[in-house]
């Protein structure tokens, strides 16, 4: 019986010290692997972020005065009464809008607030310049009062969420 105790008890301390090291070995490898996976998928997130980024940047860039006045044609702008380029202005501004609805999950809260307040202030901005003008007044001298007061009203909500949009970005690089 000792002589059975002799060899068997190295062998189970054998034994119980690969068990070991295997499965430290295999937990390694086991991490390894999830790391290996989080980082890919990182990466991947990291790329749809980024397009979310840039098509917030662009709806911010449509649904300024300028471009949207630039993407009439000059003919059609002469063709509209003030009422109907001032919905054709807001259409605009909501589809855009809509149709960028869905980047709000790859961005912070707070820079989507910042989107939708930038949204919301052109409408009224939109809305607001239409009632300064005189009645019979044209698309022309609705469209300039449009550019001019934009233009002239320093750092507006679509530059403030740009500026937002741009830092969060530039965070989500590092």
């Amino acid at each position: 019986m000792l002589e059975i105790l002799k060899y068997c008890l190295p062998a189970i301390i054998v034994l119980g010290t690969t068990w070991i090291v295997i499965a430290k070995m295999l937990r390694n490898e086991e991490q390894k692997r999830n790391w290996e996976l989080k980082k890919h998928t990182q990466k991947e997130i990291t790329q749809i972020k980024l397009r979310a980024y840039e098509r917030l940047v662009l709806l911010l860039e449509r649904t300024q005065p300028e471009y949207m006045l630039t993407h009439i044609a000059p003919i059609e702008l002469t063709q509209k009464t003030v009422p109907e380029l001032q919905q054709e202005l807001l259409r605009t501004v909501r589809m855009e809008f809509d149709h960028n609805l869905s980047q709000q999950i790859y961005i912070s809260d707070e820079v989507w607030d910042k989107v939708i307040l930038a949204r919301d202030e052109m409408g009224a901005f939109i809305n607001a310049m239409s009632m300064q003008l005189p009645p019979n007044s044209s698309t022309l001298d609705y469209a300039k009062i449009l550019m001019t007061a934009y233009n002239s009203n320093g750092d507006t909500p679509h530059a403030l969420a740009m500026a937002a949009l741009k830092d969060e970005a530039r965070r989500e690089l590092e």
